[in-house]
C-alpha cells in the first residue's frame, strides 16, 4: 500500500505526496502529458527530442546539471509513445534546489539554434546508433506501421523519419514546448521523507507563479478493426533470423489489459514458460523466446519474439508459435501455472513500490490514468483473472486476422 495526498494548484499542476520516512532522500518526478503519440505525422520525434533539450539551461539556469550534482543530487528522463518523464533524487534539505530547476524549465526553457543544432545532432546520431547500427534496431520501425495504419503508434519514438529531427525549426520546436509544457499538462509526485504540509509552500513558491498553458485535448484517429493477418519481411546483414508476431490489444484501463499481461507471462515469462520449454528446450526452434505487451495507454500491442535458431527456417518457428497458441486457446490453464505468473506479476509489483523513485513515478503515472489510488489496486486485479478469462481473451485475439508478423532474416543464411 502507497499512502499519499494530492492537491492540484491554481495553475492546473496536479501534487502527489508519498511521505515515506525511512528514506533522508526525496525523489522529485515530474510527468508531461506528451509523447510521441502527439506529434504532426510529418514532425515527429519531438518528445524525445525534448528529452534532450529539457537539460540544455532555462532563463535563469544556464546549466542544468551541475547545480544538482554540488548538492548531492542525481537525474534522468525518459519519454515514450504516452509520457514525457523528468526525474531526480535529493537529500531533503536542498530540496528546493530541484523545486529550482524544475520550474524554472517549466517556466521558460532556453531554446536557441545553437542549442537546437547540438540537440539534433545528439539524435541523429543515437538514431544511428541504436535504429540503423544495431542488428535488428530499426524492428519497430517496421513493426510499428505494420500493426497500425492511422493511430500515431505507428511511429517509434524516435520518430517515424530522422529527417523530421533534422530539419526541425527553431519556431517549430518553440510551439512543441508551449503547448505541452506546462503546469496544467503535468504532474509532480514526490517520494521520501516530507509530508504534503511540508512540501505544498514549497511548491506554491516555485510553481504557483508560472502561467497555465492553453487549454488542448486529444482527438487521436482510431484503427478499424484488423480483418486479415498482416505481413512483413527484411533481409539485412544480422547474424540470425528472427521472428515477430503481434496481437493489437486493449487500452490500459481496460479490464482485460491484465489478462493479456499474465497471458504473456504464462506464454514466455522465464525458464519455466510454455515458448520457452517447447520450443527452446525440447525443439530447439528458437534460442530464445520472449513474448510482452508494450503496456500503451492506448490499445497496444501482445507481441512474441525470438530469435530462429540456425538450421530452422522462420515458417517453421510461426508454426511451432501458432501450435502454442492453439493450445492456449483451446485447454484451459491449469490452477497451478496460472497461480505462478499470478505470483510473478504480484512480487514484481510489490519489488516496485519499495524505491521511491518508482513510487514518485508510478503515482505519478496512474494520477495520468485516472487515479493514483489505482496503484494499490493492481495486484488485486491481477489476482481476479481466471482461467476462463484467459480462454476468452486468447480466443478472441490470438487469431490470425488479428495477427502481424515481421520475418526479420539474416541474408548469410538460408531464408
Amino acid at each position: 500500500m502507497i499512502p499519499f495526498e494530492k492537491f492540484t494548484l491554481d495553475n492546473g499542476l496536479k501534487v502527489i505526496v508519498n511521505h515515506d520516512p525511512t528514506t533522508p532522500i526525496i525523489t522529485v518526478d515530474v510527468l508531461y502529458n506528451v509523447g510521441s503519440k502527439d506529434e504532426d505525422p510529418d514532425k515527429t520525434g519531438f518528445a524525445h527530442l525534448f528529452e534532450h533539450l529539457m537539460f540544455g539551461g532555462s532563463r535563469n539556469i544556464p546549466d542544468y546539471d551541475t547545480p544538482l550534482e554540488k548538492v548531492g543530487g542525481e537525474n534522468n528522463a525518459f519519454t515514450n509513445t504516452d509520457i514525457t518523464n523528468f526525474f531526480l533524487s535529493i537529500p531533503k534539505p536542498n530540496l528546493e534546489t530541484a523545486f529550482w530547476l524544475e520550474s524554472d524549465r517549466m517556466l521558460d526553457l532556453a531554446i536557441s539554434e545553437k542549442k537546437l543544432e547540438n540537440q539534433k545532432s545528439v539524435v541523429s546520431e543515437e538514431y544511428r546508433q541504436r535504429y540503423i547500427n544495431q542488428p535488428y534496431g530499426d524492428t519497430m520501425l517496421h513493426l510499428r506501421p505494420l500493426v497500425y495504419k492511422k493511430h500515431p503508434y505507428r511511429w517509434p519514438t524516435i520518430g517515424r523519419d530522422i529527417n523530421h529531427i533534422e530539419k526541425a525549426t527553431l519556431d517549430d520546436v518553440k510551439a512543441f514546448y508551449e503547448k505541452f509544457y506546462n503546469p496544467n499538462n503535468a504532474i509532480l509526485s514526490l517520494s521520501g521523507n516530507i509530508t504534503a504540509d511540508e512540501a505544498r509552500p514549497l511548491i506554491e513558491k516555485w510553481f504557483g507563479p508560472i502561467p497555465s498553458g492553453a487549454n488542448h485535448s486529444r482527438s487521436l484517429p482510431r484503427e478499424s478493426p484488423q480483418k486479415e493477418k498482416r505481413f512483413h519481411k527484411e533481409v539485412r546483414d544480422v547474424p540470425h533470423h528472427h521472428f515477430y508476431k503481434a496481437y493489437r490489444m486493449v487500452a490500459r484501463n481496460h479490464k482485460d489489459f491484465f489478462v493479456y499481461d499474465l497471458i504473456s507471462d504464462i506464454l514466455a515469462n522465464g525458464d519455466s514458460s510454455r515458448l520457452h520449454q517447447k520450443l527452446v528446450k525440447e525443439k530447439n526452434i528458437f534460442s530464445n523466446i520472449d513474448a510482452y505487451i508494450t503496456g500503451e495507454i492506448e490499445p497496444g500491442m501482445l507481441i512474441i519474439s525470438g530469435n530462429i535458431a540456425n538450421g530452422s527456417s522462420a515458417e517453421e518457428a510461426e508454426k511451432a508459435v501458432d501450435e502454442e497458441l492453439e493450445r492456449l486457446k483451446n485447454e484451459p490453464v491449469g490452477d497451478s501455472e496460472l497461480q505462478k505468473v499470478k505470483n510473478k506479476a504480484e512480487a514484481t509489483m510489490e519489488f516496485g513500490k519499495l524505491s521511491s523513485l518508482n513510487k514518485a513515478y508510478l503515482l505519478a503515472y496512474f494520477e495520468l490514468l485516472g487515479d493514483a489510488g489505482a496503484i494499490n489496486e493492481q495486484v488485486e486485479k491481477f489476482r481476479a483473472v481466471s482461467a476462463e478469462d484467459i480462454l476468452r481473451v486468447s480466443q478472441d485475439s490470438l487469431k490470425e486476422e488479428n495477427a502481424s508478423v515481421l520475418y526479420y532474416l539474416s541474408k548469410h543464411l538460408d531464408k
